[in-house]
């Protein structure tokens, strides 16, 4: 096959254990747009792209990362042209957050939202 017949990933789905409080986090700290929240999932606009975030409550102990050999391992990762600054807001808003790395002039770290879902963001 020459082509896929996948155009692009549009959402990804992660859990949750307080929709509410967890709608509100990533709106008031990660600055993403509520697009919708039914009590069911609550759908999350990432700037004005057509990729979305939808969170979706579960009392499962469950997350959206994964391990390897015991070792936490993001899913999902996100991008930021200031990261210093983002990651100074993270800090400033109590988010847990690992300390800036650098590997072959990629920057990066991790952190934690609310429900201990593992996230990357670099630059």
């Amino acid at each position: 096959m020459s082509k896929s017949f996948i155009e692009q990933v549009h959402y990804i789905r992660i859990p949750v254990k307080d929709l509410e409080l967890s709608a509100r986090w990533y709106t008031d700290v990660l600055g993403l747009q509520l697009l919708n929240n039914t009590g069911a999932h609550a759908i999350l606009q990432v700037n004005e792209g057509p990729f979305l975030l939808i969170l979706v409550p579960t009392e499962d102990e469950t997350f959206a990362h994964f391990t390897v050999d015991n070792e936490q391992e993001f899913s999902i990762g996100f991008t930021s042209p200031e990261l210093s600054k983002f990651h100074q807001h993270l800090i400033d808003n109590q988010v847990k957050v690992d300390d800036i790395k650098e590997d072959n002039g990629h920057a990066f770290f991790h952190f934690y939202d609310p429900n201990g879902n593992k996230l990357q963001v670099h630059w």
